[in-house]
């Protein structure tokens, strides 16, 4: 590879973050007027402030929608029938597969607290943000 050869891409952040939650201390990047974001961020995406701090993520959020994926594309194929969900963590909200649940049942609604988490795809064992029920609910 020469010098003059570009950099390789960086994901600016994205795998530490990952990294992060897998560890189970999943933050969010928070602007001093509390607006959130994930990483990769310099600035907030609401107001451009550049001020953007680590803030842990609550320890569990709040299910505002989710939806049962019966056909998948082909990243998805083996983990299909599986639900997905948008959860409400405080500043952000995060999309992930919710696990522990049948998702061909009304076992998940809308206002459920979940726990999130970083599991493997079952089709090709890449990382997955996996939300599970909060225990004791």
């Amino acid at each position: 590879m020469s010098d003059d050869a570009p950099a390789p891409a960086s994901n600016g952040g994205y795998d530490e973050w990952l990294d992060a939650l897998a560890d189970g201390e999943g933050y969010a990047l928070v602007c001093p007027d509390g607006h959130g974001s994930l990483p990769p961020r310099r600035v907030c995406p609401e107001c451009g402030s550049a001020s953007l701090s680590a803030e842990p993520l609550a320890e569990t959020g709040t299910v505002e929608t989710h939806s049962v994926v019966h056909v998948a594309g082909p990243r998805f194929a083996d983990d299909t029938p599986y639900a997905t969900a948008i959860a409400d963590f405080g500043p952000v909200r995060l999309t992930g597969v919710l696990r522990g649940v049948d998702p061909e049942t009304d076992a998940v609604a809308v206002g459920d607290r979940v726990a999130v988490g970083l599991e493997e795809r079952a089709t090709d064992g890449e990382p997955l943000v996996v939300f599970r029920p909060a225990g004791g609910e």
